[in-house]
């Protein structure tokens, strides 16, 4: 069950927490270890994917005022009738950046594998480049089309408090990644030098081109769809509608799912298979002209077929076939200079 199974999953991080802590006492460091709820991280029942509700940072306070370091176990919290709870995919990140807004830090570091957020997949784009600094907003947009350096959560928690972020490797002492509101202060021409930050990709997806032409006498033809892959709790994208087909995108673990209620709404679908959907992320898409056509250009000289795109005020994104995937990246990412992007404002 859920809850027995969150009660599990959290030992991994309590053990963590506690050899963390041994070590830190060995070398001569006054540590404490603390539990997500003994933190004060209070959460709702949703097991296994738990939202924050609050942070209480009065435990954690009392130690630190004591002279402790205070270390915490991430990815879990609490509800608030003591169950143990935890936080989902990128928890722990989550749990730092909820810890720092409590306790008004100011910045959060967030140390990975890898030496900040970077312009592209660094396994596809060999010249990909480490952000020196990124805003919230871009940093959010890059994580939600694809990137893995950090959990948009975590993002959105400390932008409500504007502090900021810092990615780093735990391995290296590279300086990483700030992220904050910093560089949407900047004037419009110093956005504009960079319209684009980043190329992302997300595979394993499959594309519905469904027919309503069966239907076009019902004004909710399209609706009706919709909601079926709602109600089966079923999470579509890159949706455009027509007057007789409705075109979106769906995890192709869930394709099965999504045939089988077409079939019983009496849909006709046409189902394009091993897709990959590769976007563009940058804060000032939305103010130069001419994105959109410098993307298409340079997926068709790459030879890359466009099977469907979809914008937004940060990003551009396009569905393409799996086996063009590192090309459109490599195409797109030297299309807008990605590998000669400088940024370094953190002295200014």
């Amino acid at each position: 069950a859920p809850r027995e199974l969150d009660m599990l999953m959290c030992c991994g991080e309590l053990i963590s927490g506690v050899i963390m802590t041994s070590t830190l006492q060995g070398a001569g460091v006054d540590a404490v270890m603390l539990s997500g709820g003994q933190a004060g991280i209070m959460t709702d029942k949703n097991f296994g994917n738990a939202r924050i509700l609050q942070v209480d940072p009065s435990h954690i306070l009392k130690y630190a005022q004591m002279g402790k370091v205070v270390v915490v176990a991430g990815f879990q919290g609490m509800t608030g009738d003591s169950e143990p709870t935890t936080l989902g995919r990128g928890g722990s990140d989550t749990s730092a950046s909820a810890i720092g807004v409590a306790l008004n830090a100011e910045f959060i570091e967030i140390y990975t594998d890898v030496e900040g957020v970077m312009t592209a997949d660094p396994r596809i784009v060999s010249d990909a480049q480490i952000l020196d600094v990124v805003s919230y907003n871009e940093v959010c947009h890059l994580a939600h089309q694809g990137a893995k350096v950090i959990h948009p959560r975590a993002v959105e928690i400390a932008m409500q408090k504007n502090i900021p972020l810092v990615v780093r490797s735990t391995f290296s002492d590279a300086p990483g990644t700030l992220i904050t509101n910093m560089a949407e202060e900047f004037d419009a021409g110093n956005i504009s030098d960079r319209p684009v930050v980043g190329v992302t990709q997300v595979p394993g997806i499959a594309q519905l081109k469904v027919s309503t032409h069966k239907y076009q006498d019902r004004p909710d033809r399209s609706l009706r769809v919709f909601k079926a892959m709602a109600g089966a709790g079923i999470s579509i994208d890159l949706i455009n509608v027509h007057p007789t087909w409705v075109f979106f995108t769906v995890k192709e673990e869930m394709l099965e799912k999504a045939k089988a209620i077409l079939e019983h709404l009496e849909y006709q679908a046409e189902i394009t298979t091993d897709c990959v959907k590769v976007s563009i992320v940058g804060g000032g898409i939305h103010e130069l002209p001419g994105v959109m056509a410098r993307v298409v250009e340079a997926l068709a000289n790459a030879g890359v077929p466009i099977l469907q795109t979809v914008d937004s005020h940060n990003t551009i994104s396009c569905l393409i076939p799996k086996e063009n995937m590192h090309k459109a990246v490599k195409a797109l990412h030297e299309q807008f200079n990605l590998h000669s992007l400088s940024n370094d404002i953190r002295g200014k």
